[in-house]
């Protein structure tokens, strides 16, 4: 046996024994914030070492001695992997051949498996040029946002990389679209949903509007019947039974609509004398990123706000106001367009506009001063740092 596969077995067995060691810890020990961001880096690390490892075993074609038709099917067989988690796990490692940059940063433990997928679907003809140049950009990007704002920064640079490839998958989307609804022999009806971005953003809206509606009425009910505050479980409905109830009563609506009730519109947010200084923007106002062409079909349909960033000539309303509202309010919507806190993302609508400088405090209610932050994080403010209990010796 040669000193290197004897080094390399010495080193595998060393890894095996530490992660044994690391599995009979008691997990409230590993329960701090930082042991968890370590204990995430380094599995970012192995999954690298993985796949990076599957594509040489894939390259090197010693699964078919044991009669495997595939790389992926043999991993599949052997590691107990579904197909489709093998299959990606190849593919992935034959993309990193062309990703130098993804490599260095996924076996560094800087981004992850997630992260480098997005970034590989990137990689195409029309874009492999662009993509060469840009990767290191895109690997920053990775390493430093969030993962949903990340993809909305891919998003965007696909869009300049390759905007007619934009345009068709963006077309390609909506083709997509269908429903299917098939009763069984038992009289259930079954279904199946898939939607495109808009279409799916105004079913979406309106389902989750109803289905709100629905549970605070159950919760009414049940505070009313039982002479105390409820909790879920004393609810006459289940999360689904309400969803499945709002959903009927969207189809009722809709066949007792007025003849001269609005149809609904989806709310298409472009910025303008922005996109300079931070790239374009053009989304709907929960965050999808939309090719333009998407926009086209919808022109006489939807609400299209336009909203003018500049340095001064601002319109402020009555920047002494206890609450933000009107153009203000929205302003700080379009701009932030989720609650600021770090470790949240929950959507403007779900958000109040929070000052920065309380108001308490002689802060003024202005763009400037302005956040959003959903209600839990708006509140969490207010309340004093909770201390971690002391540790024990040892």
């Amino acid at each position: 046996m040669s000193e290197g596969v004897a080094t390399l077995e010495g080193v595998l067995d060393a890894l095996a024994a530490i992660v044994d060691d690391l599995a009979d810890v008691n997990p409230a020990q590993l329960a701090d914030g930082e042991s968890v961001a370590v204990l995430h880096r380094m599995l970012a690390q192995l999954e690298a070492i993985t796949t990076r490892a599957t594509a040489a075993f894939d390259a090197g074609r010693e699964w078919e001695a044991d009669g495997a038709q595939t790389a992926a099917q043999w991993v599949a067989t052997e590691c107990g992997l579904p197909r489709g988690t093998a299959r990606r796990r190849v593919a992935l490692g034959r993309q990193l051949r062309y990703l130098p940059a993804c490599e260095e940063a996924w076996l560094d433990g800087g981004v992850t498996s997630q992260h480098v997928a997005v970034i590989a679907r990137l990689r195409r003809p029309a874009t492999a040029v662009a993509l060469a140049r840009d990767e290191e950009l895109l690997v920053g990007h990775a390493r430093h946002l969030r993962f949903e704002a990340f993809c909305r920064t891919v998003a965007y640079w696909e869009q300049y990389a390759d905007p007619d490839g934009a345009d068709a998958d963006e077309e390609r989307r909506a083709a997509r679209r269908g429903v299917q609804l098939s009763q069984s022999y038992a009289g259930m009806f079954f279904g199946r949903i898939a939607l495109d971005p808009v279409r799916g953003t105004i079913v979406s809206d309106e389902l989750e509007r109803r289905t709100r509606r629905l549970f605070e009425a159950d919760w009414a009910e049940a505070r009313s019947r039982l002479g105390r505050e409820p909790t879920v479980g004393d609810l006459v409905r289940t999360p689904g039974q309400r969803r499945a109830d709002a959903l009927v009563e969207m189809a009722l609506a809709a066949r007792l609509a007025p003849a001269d009730g609005r149809r609904p519109a989806p709310l298409f947010t472009v910025l303008v004398g922005y996109e300079t200084l931070h790239g374009r923007i053009c989304e709907l106002a929960n965050g999808t990123v939309l090719s333009p062409i998407a926009l086209v079909p919808w022109l006489t349909r939807a609400d299209i706000e336009r909203a003018v960033f500049t340095p001064d000539g601002r319109v402020e309303v009555s920047e002494r106001a206890r609450l933000f509202s009107g153009a203000t309010r929205r302003a700080i919507e379009v701009r932030d367009r989720r609650c600021q806190h770090p470790y949240c993302d929950a959507p403007a609508s779900e958000c109040q506009a929070d000052h920065v400088v309380p108001w308490a405090e002689g802060g003024l209610t202005t763009q400037a001063n302005g956040r959003l932050a959903c209600g839990f994080h708006n509140r969490l403010r207010q309340r004093p740092r909770r201390r971690p209990p002391p540790q024990p010796d040892g």
